[in-house]
């Protein structure tokens, strides 16, 4: 892989007394992450749904760091309790969150509707970071200045958001509904950025492109599984060089100006036309608070922080 891909992302700035909290982080590119940050000096928290994974990669990251400073914390987006008691827990325990990586992407799992009434696919890869990120904020503006960065994919220029039907079981492909949540991403990422600007919270979406991970491991089929995933091996950018991009856009100065834009290797991307519409995108930030439960006690803008 040519250096030059990744020579914007390079930097060496150290974050040492900073936090920052990374979801999907037991392995691919949220590890490599996690490993990135804590290296650093920055304390990680670790978050996902395995805790013997969570172990594991708590002492991968410890041992190349060097530090103990390496939070692991249960986290299951299938669950919208599970995103609250995570973040119940983390405003008890944590004074400040500089950096929220959320990492989410996951392709088949089961097309049906979880305990909390939402498509699987939408919930984890769309529903469950906007819950987290929108309970977090309070979090996120004490600690200011301080960033969000949201993990797309390229797949959402085929993406599409339905209002009335984006969260039908059995209506898309298992494909089709990963575009449509990582469409989801950039334009919670749009809208976000109108709430909060000038409180001192940059929000950032990126393409991570292509990485040697096993992303197909959710898929069923066994053969098709290997086959894919053995085609990331070969065609994949290494992670080490891919987890480069969301820690430029979450520590470095170059982009303090860009908040709500869309990037990929390190520099200014076209996303999509629908981030262009103001009420598209406000229609969905309400929209998804409403089915998310977002309560009066938790609503943050209401309240005025």
């Amino acid at each position: 892989m040519a250096r030059d891909e990744f020579s914007n992302c390079e930097s060496d700035i150290r974050l040492d007394g900073k936090v920052a909290l990374v979801t999907g982080a037991t392995s691919g590119t949220g590890l490599e992450v996690a490993k990135n940050l804590a290296k650093r000096g920055a304390k990680v928290i670790i978050a996902s749904r395995n805790p013997a994974k969570l172990a594991d990669a708590r002492n991968i990251i410890t041992n190349v760091a060097k530090h103990n400073n390496v939070v692991a914390k249960t986290l299951d987006f299938e669950s919208l309790t599970s995103v609250r008691t995570f973040v119940h827990e983390t405003l008890t325990q944590e004074p400040k969150l500089d950096l929220l990586i959320n990492n989410i992407g996951a392709i088949g799992l089961e097309d049906r509707l979880t305990e909390d009434g939402l498509q699987t696919m939408m919930q984890v890869n769309y529903f469950g970071s906007f819950l987290l990120t929108f309970l977090l904020f309070p979090l996120l503006k004490a600690s200011a200045p301080s960033r969000v960065v949201n993990v797309s994919s390229l797949a959402l220029v085929l993406g599409f958001i339905d209002f009335e039907h984006m969260n039908d079981v059995g209506r898309y492909t298992n494909f089709q509904y990963y575009c449509n949540a990582k469409l989801g991403n950039i334009l919670f990422t749009v809208e976000m950025d109108k709430r909060v600007k000038s409180q001192g919270v940059n929000v950032y979406s990126m393409d991570p492109g292509l990485g040697k991970s096993e992303f197909f491991r959710h898929l069923d089929n066994e053969a098709l599984k290997k086959l894919l995933n053995a085609g990331l091996q070969l065609i994949g950018r290494p992670l080490d060089r891919v987890a480069m991009m969301p820690v430029y856009l979450g520590i470095d100065p170059r982009v303090e100006n860009d908040s709500g834009k869309h990037f990929r290797d390190c520099m200014l991307f076209y996303s999509s036309w629908f981030a262009n519409d103001t009420d598209f995108t406000r229609n969905l930030w309400d929209e998804t608070k409403r089915l998310v439960g977002i309560t009066e006690g938790e609503d943050w803008e209401r309240q005025k922080l």
